[in-house]
């Protein structure tokens, strides 16, 4: 057995049900977020801009709205959590050491703190997985026919 199976293992004996609920609102957050940005493409552009990204401006402003609200919803319904956890922090890399820290660290740079704390409480669910209220719980029990 690996280090990723060992730890994904760990992750799934030592999960509280209180975890569950911050994976779903987490996920929400992370949906909200997104929704937000297909609201406002042009925002979104400009806060990748000031990354200096180099590739093209429009397809990471697509892969930051598309990665939001799929991987939102696939930890809300804790689908494929890890899976959707490593698709999201790269996104919340940027946005705390790239987008949001030129404000300062201060306290009255709120967007700072979500996205670090975000950002930690994925690094959470990548160790810990989706936990027993998920659809990935659901799926693992025998008996369950996968028809894909």
């Amino acid at each position: 057995m690996n280090i990723v199976q060992k730890i994904s293992r760990w992750g799934d004996s030592h999960h509280p049900r209180w975890l569950d609920i911050l994976r779903i609102v987490v996920g929400l957050v992370i949906f909200a977020k997104g929704i937000s940005f297909v609201n406002d493409r042009d925002a979104v552009a400009d806060l990748i801009r000031q990354t200096n990204f180099q590739l093209s401006i429009w397809s990471a402003v697509h892969y930051v709205v598309f990665a939001h609200l799929v991987g939102g919803l696939f930890i809300v319904f804790g689908f494929q959590t890890r899976l959707a956890v490593i698709f999201q922090i790269p996104i919340l890399f940027g946005a705390v050491f790239f987008v949001n820290i030129t404000n300062g660290f201060n306290f009255l740079n709120s967007e700072f703190w979500i996205s670090l704390s975000i950002l930690i409480l994925l690094l959470v669910f990548l160790v810990v997985g989706s936990g027993k209220y998920s659809l990935d719980h659901i799926m693992d029990k025998p008996g369950y026919k996968r028809s894909i």
